[in-house]
């Protein structure tokens, strides 16, 4: 039996938002024989996947992200310790034979935002874009660096990488893994919660 990572952070109200996203908030209802409970979220609270749309403001929504981008053989690379913004030495002699990119940055927030997150560079997004990379995910709340031009963004979902946000890689170590992330198939939207998996590439299914 080979050892499943779910590498979703729980979502609740107490998760932190990145600022000016809406608070998560439940409203359970008791119905007698059921209970019933009203969701208040964003698009891109907990762990969640952008959509082109999201940046490039275009009819590419999150339930057209195609499911072949979404599950398949990724790579964790640690880079905990990595200051600031990950650079393109942080990666390029890293990634070769890869597809699927998530970034360990040591990112834990702890229930508090802090703006002094750990992101991706400009030159390293466009590294990846020309080396085919097709997915890139990162523990912190953002992929680009607080208060960023979207520069980043723009350059990995503009070229097609999907981009998966906020992940909890505390209990995964570097190496090659298989990958299931899938979006809500919230039609038109411009990103999704998601529940993200990681598994052991030998997997037999037994």
């Amino acid at each position: 039996m080979k050892t499943f990572y779910d590498i979703t952070h729980e979502l609740s109200e107490d998760t932190p938002v990145y600022p000016g996203d809406i608070e998560p908030r439940f409203f359970p209802e008791d119905c007698g024989q059921y209970l019933l409970t009203g969701l208040q979220l964003s698009a891109h609270s907990g762990t969640h996947i952008d959509a082109p749309s999201h940046y490039l403001k275009n009819d590419e929504s999150v339930d057209r992200i195609p499911l072949a981008a979404l599950i398949g053989p990724c790579r964790v690379i640690d880079l905990s310790g990595v200051p600031g913004e990950v650079s393109e030495d942080d990666l390029k002699d890293r990634i070769d034979g890869a597809t699927r990119i998530l970034l360990k940055t040591g990112c834990n927030f702890c229930g508090k935002f802090d703006p002094d997150y750990i992101s991706l560079s400009v030159s390293a997004a466009t590294m990846m874009s020309e080396r085919g990379i097709i997915a890139v995910g990162i523990d912190s709340p953002s992929i680009e660096k607080f208060h960023g031009t979207g520069d980043v963004h723009r350059e990995l979902l503009g070229k097609g990488i999907v981009v998966i946000e906020y992940l909890d890689l505390s209990q995964v170590s570097e190496g090659d893994y298989q990958m299931i992330a899938l979006p809500l198939r919230l039609r038109g939207l411009d990103g999704s919660p998601a529940r993200v998996v990681l598994y052991d590439s030998g997997f037999d299914g037994h």
